[in-house]
C-alpha cells in the first residue's frame, strides 16, 4: 500500500478485442497486461456475456453472469496469481430486475464492487433496469469511478464522479462505427477537460450481431490531452500512467471544480422580436 497517504503512480489499461472473446481471452488479457505493468485493466460494456441484441431480446437472463461459476473463476484465479484488479462487464440481477454491471475484482480474486448502468439506451430499458447508485473504488490510494456506455453521454455523470472525489473516470462500453464513433471522440476528453480527471474508455472492435464495433480504446489526461488509444480495427491495450503530480497541477491551474456555483443562477425568458417582425 502507499506509505504517508502518497499514492503510487497507476497503470490503467484499455482492453479491447472481438465481440466473440470469452473468459479465456479476459484471462489471456490480464496475464499480458500484468507482464506490462497495469494494475486495472478495464474490459468492455458486457465483455463476458457478449453484447448480442438477438440474445438479450429473446432471453436476458441467458446472460447473467454467476460469480461463483467457472467463467468468473477463471478471470478471479487470475486476478489472484497476478496481483492485479480488473473490471469486467457482465449482467446481475438485483431486488428490481437485471442490471447491466461491471464487476470490479480485487487483487485477492474476489468480487468487490458491482456497479450498474445507470443510463440505459434504447432496447436496453426492455432488458435491464437502471442503477441507482454510483460506484468508488480505492486502488493504491486512486478514486476510480465507474461509468458504462450511455452513462458518458451525460456529462453529470462524470461531475457526479469528481464531487465524489475522483481521479478518474473509467468506461467499459459498445460504440458501433457511425454516429457513435463521433461522440465516442467528443465525449471521453470532454468527461476528462471539464471535471480534470483521468478518462478510460474500453471499446469492441469487430462486427457482431448486425453491427460494426469501433474500437478505439483510449485514456486521456486531466486536461483532455490523449495519452494512449489503439486502432479500429485489431484486439489491441491502450496504457498509460495516471500521476498524481499530473493531476494534482492540472487542478491548480484548471479550476472548474472549485468555481463551479453551488446553484447556477436561473435563466430568464424574453422576446427579441420588435415592431411585429
Amino acid at each position: 500500500m502507499p506509505r504517508n497517504g502518497q499514492r503510487w503512480n497507476l497503470r490503467i489499461g484499455a482492453a479491447q478485442f472481438d465481440l466473440v472473446a470469452n473468459a479465456n481471452a479476459h484471462v489471456a488479457i490480464l496475464n499480458q497486461t500484468g507482464g506490462q505493468g497495469v494494475d486495472v485493466p478495464v474490459f468492455p460494456e458486457l465483455s463476458l456475456p457478449r453484447y448480442a441484441s438477438t440474445l438479450l431480446t429473446d432471453d436476458p437472463a441467458r446472460c447473467v453472469i454467476d460469480q461463483d461459476g467457472p467463467a468468473l473463476v477463471f478471470i478471479r484465479d487470475a486476478c489472484r496469481q497476478i496481483s492485479m484488479v480488473a473490471v469486467v462487464g457482465g449482467c446481475l440481477p438485483n431486488a428490481r430486475g437485471l442490471g447491466l454491471s461491471a464487476l470490479v475484482i480485487d487483487r485477492r480474486g474476489d468480487i468487490c464492487a458491482t456497479y450498474d448502468n445507470q443510463h440505459l439506451d434504447g432496447p436496453e430499458k426492455n432488458w435491464f433496469v437502471p442503477g441507482e447508485a454510483g460506484y468508488l473504488i480505492s486502488v493504491h490510494g486512486w478514486r476510480l469511478v465507474l461509468g458504462i456506455c450511455y452513462d458518458s453521454s451525460f456529462p453529470e455523470h462524470g461531475w457526479a464522479a469528481a464531487m465524489a472525489g475522483a481521479d478518474a473516470y473509467l468506461v467499459g462500453g459498445a460504440f458501433p462505427l457511425g454516429r457513435s464513433d463521433k461522440r465516442r471522440a467528443i465525449y471521453f476528453p470532454a468527461r476528462a477537460l471539464e471535471n480534470t480527471v483521468y478518462v478510460t474508455f474500453a471499446n469492441f472492435v469487430g462486427g457482431h450481431d448486425g453491427l460494426d464495433y469501433g474500437g478505439r480504446s483510449v485514456i486521456y489526461s486531466p486536461d483532455g490531452g490523449k495519452l494512449d488509444e489503439v486502432s479500429d480495427e485489431t484486439t489491441a491495450i491502450a496504457m498509460a500512467d495516471f500521476h498524481a503530480e499530473t493531476l494534482r497541477e492540472t487542478r491548480e491551474t484548471l479550476r472548474m471544480l472549485h468555481d463551479r456555483r453551488a446553484e447556477q443562477a436561473p435563466i430568464h425568458t424574453t422576446s427579441a422580436n420588435s415592431n411585429g417582425l
